[in-house]
């Protein structure tokens, strides 16, 4: 089984990124996918890099295709990639993939893949702390579930944002290689990681869930399927919809709802789906603090 790491030579930031990993590590060249190099580590023998050359978040079921042209089986999957914003801020983000409503930007309508809440949350924190070392003024912080590809296995992605400028920088290219390489020191995939760790479904916010993402740097909690409020407000999340969170999300043990950002009704209504499903919805103030 192995770790596939994705990056794409359509993307600027993309690229960036794989060359911090090949220049942070030592990594074998093994075989060539659409006419590039495929790297294995060479101490991780289970993690390899492939590149394709088309859009990331429409090139679709990258699993499979890898397992037939290459004869190896992903396991797990995380993407190095771009952010785009209208805001344009300097990001660092890492989030799970998939479509609440219609697949405008890949994957499929109304279909989420599974997400990998302690390995995504866990390079969270690592990104925080050493884009805080390099004194980066990115913000760090999750995106919500959104766009594709679709994929078979549980996949997170990491990206630069959010302008054509931030993507051209090798320095936070350099952060999240960096990172992506420290956490794979320790964790390849979602039981690497230890069990008491609650994995939560999040439900409100904005695009870049900040009470979500100032939870897990407080707390000892991993998010998976983050619903942010415009989804709700565009009509997406029904029953149907709520129950594919929960199945895309491993190991879900609870619901954190941000109250403040739902009206009360809207919160209510959450909080007993969840509850008549055996899902507890908590408070931060009754989740550990952070070691």
């Amino acid at each position: 089984m192995t770790v596939l790491i994705v990056s794409s030579n359509e993307d600027s930031a993309s690229n960036n990124i794989r060359k911090g990993l090949l220049k942070q590590s030592n990594w074998k060249e093994i075989d060539t996918f659409y006419e590039n190099t495929v790297y294995r580590h060479s101490n991780m023998e289970n993690v390899v890099i492939v590149t394709i050359n088309d859009s990331m978040i429409r090139h679709e079921m990258l699993d499979i295709e890898v397992e037939e042209k290459l004869g190896i089986k992903p396991k797990q999957a995380i993407y190095i990639s771009r952010h785009k914003s209208k805001t344009g801020e300097p990001t660092l983000t890492t989030h799970p993939i998939g479509n609440y409503g219609k697949a405008q930007f890949g994957g499929k309508t109304r279909n989420l893949s599974k997400s990998s809440p302690r390995l995504m949350t866990q390079l969270l924190r690592i990104i925080k702390k050493n884009a805080e070392q390099t004194k980066l003024h990115h913000q760090v912080c999750f995106e919500v579930t959104h766009h594709g590809p679709h994929m078979n296995i549980p996949v997170l992605f990491t990206e630069v944002g959010s302008t054509e400028e931030e993507w051209k920088k090798q320095d936070p290219a350099d952060v999240i290689a960096k990172s992506v390489l420290e956490l794979l020191e320790s964790y390849h995939y979602e039981e690497d990681l230890p069990s008491d760790i609650p994995v939560l479904i999040g439900i409100g916010g904005g695009h870049y869930a900040p009470r979500f993402t100032d939870v897990v740097f407080e707390k000892k909690v991993a998010f998976g399927h983050m619903i942010p409020t415009y989804q709700i407000e565009a009509g997406n999340i029904d029953d149907e919809m709520l129950e594919k969170t929960l199945h895309a999300t491993p190991n879900v043990k609870t619901a954190y709802i941000h109250r403040k950002s739902l009206k009360k009704s809207q919160a209510s209504k959450y909080k007993e789906w969840f509850q008549n499903r055996g899902i507890p919805v908590i408070s931060s103030k009754e989740m550990q603090d952070l070691d």
